[in-house]
């Protein structure tokens, strides 16, 4: 068995340092003191150095990588261990290469098919539990 993990950011991608700081701002009282959400960008890490998740493209997949909790456009908030998976690291290959074809990124849509839908879609094919707050 080996350990999932989300990683999970701020979106805090905006060109405006008062609309970032606004997002974040958001998120912390939503969140952190209310606990009904906010606006978020999450991946899922297992088995290596890289975290998966899904995004806007106009050809090809949608699904990328990047090291855990480093990814560039967003403000890294926290990771949440989301349990173990029985899948072996040539299933979750598999699983990958499966996702990638199936998540094109021009299916993306920012209320009906993000970063967090293909969290949970990807961790339900791990057999472990969906990101938090769903």
């Amino acid at each position: 068995m080996h350990e999932v993990v989300a990683h999970v950011y701020d979106v805090t991608n905006s060109p405006s340092e008062k609309t970032n700081n606004t997002v974040t701002r958001i998120n912390c009282i939503f969140k952190d003191c209310i606990g009904l959400g906010g606006i978020f960008h999450s991946a899922i890490q297992v088995y290596g150095t890289h975290e998966w998740s899904f995004g806007y493209r106009e050809r090809g997949s949608g699904v990328f990588h990047c090291s855990p909790g480093q990814n560039q456009f967003y403000t890294y908030r926290q990771s949440i261990v989301l349990g173990e998976t029985h899948c072996s690291q040539s299933e979750v290959n598999k699983i990958l290469r499966e996702l990638v074809r199936a998540w094109t990124g021009d299916s993306y849509d920012p209320l009906s098919k993000n970063c967090n839908h293909f969290c949970d879609a990807f961790c339900e094919k791990l057999g472990v539990r969906k990101l938090p707050g769903k």
